[in-house]
């Protein structure tokens, strides 16, 4: 078995079909049909099921298909860290970031990492739900995840500092008027919310209740940008982090009360590279909201 044959089945995995995954690697599709065939028969196994809507892995398939993401990731850190001498870094780090989390913080500090490392390639999974967050982390893709501390948060997780929840009003909107916006105020209100399986709809949700608030849903977002531009258009009012605001908007955003705030968590993988730990490092040096408050954990 190789590493190839390992790429070829997790793509084929991931498009359902011969031919997309052929198209994704940008190789003959009959390369990745031998590859997939060659790989059955050396296993004795059929690691996927031809199905009218395409492949399929089986119960099999996907048992082994866990272990070659591992393989695979474990192979890509390798290669970037042996080429990590004299500060020339090959590779790629993919981040994700929870619920608009780090928008003002992450380009200084990618930007740092890229003039650290200039051949470093960064990916970065926006505002994924909870289950594909959840899926990045099974395949052991990725590197670094800002999130809100949860009861599954690794005791070795770093706390960056908290993050300020605010309301984003219409343009007109007659609480403009007020410095701070009482949550009660807002009950009767349209809301423009979140995709129902992310975090940021459930602090959402959480925090309305709470104050006694059932919110009425006017519309589903999947992003917080997206989520104050249809709230500033008067399409509901939303709840978002003060720092995945747009510029332009700030005249629209108030502090709630009772103040909304949660600790914004950084969890590198285990046995972290050179350039996760850079990155986190860059991340500390950001400004923070109540970064001083609590020390993080190293």
């Amino acid at each position: 078995m190789s590493l190839r044959q390992f790429e070829y089945a997790l793509a084929v995995a991931a498009e359902g079909s011969v031919t997309a995954a052929a198209e994704v690697l940008r190789v003959a599709q009959p390369s990745v049909s031998q590859q997939i065939r060659g790989l059955e028969r050396e296993l004795g196994v059929a690691l996927f099921a031809r199905t009218p809507s395409g492949l399929v892995p089986t119960v099999v398939g996907r048992a082994f298909l866990r272990e070659a993401e591992a393989a695979v990731g474990a192979a890509r850190r390798a290669r970037a860290t042996a080429r990590a001498g004299a500060e020339e870094l090959v590779g790629e780090v993919v981040v994700a970031a929870q619920m608009g989390f780090g928008t003002r913080q992450f380009p200084g500090a990618l930007a740092a990492l890229r003039r650290r490392f200039p051949r470093l390639e960064v990916t970065v999974f926006e505002e994924p739900g909870s289950a594909e967050l959840e899926r990045l982390c099974r395949r052991g893709t990725l590197d670094l995840a800002l999130m809100a501390e949860c009861e599954r948060t690794p005791a070795d997780a770093h706390r960056l500092g908290d993050e300020e929840f605010v309301a984003v009003l219409g343009e007109g909107h007659p609480l403009l008027a007020a410095d701070r916006v009482e949550l009660g105020a807002l009950a009767a209100e349209p809301w423009v919310r979140f995709d129902r399986d992310s975090a940021l709809d459930a602090v959402l949700l959480n925090v309305l209740r709470d104050g006694g608030v059932d919110p009425a849903t006017a519309a589903r977002v999947s992003q917080t940008a997206t989520a104050v531009r249809w709230a500033a258009h008067g399409l509901g009012v939303t709840l978002v982090p003060a720092s995945a605001v747009p510029q332009g908007y700030a005249h629209l955003v108030r502090p709630v009360s009772p103040a909304v705030s949660q600790p914004v968590i950084a969890v590198i993988r285990a046995a972290p590279g050179p350039a996760e730990t850079a990155l986190l490092e860059f991340l500390r040096r950001e400004e923070w909201a109540g970064a001083g408050a609590v020390p993080s954990n190293s």
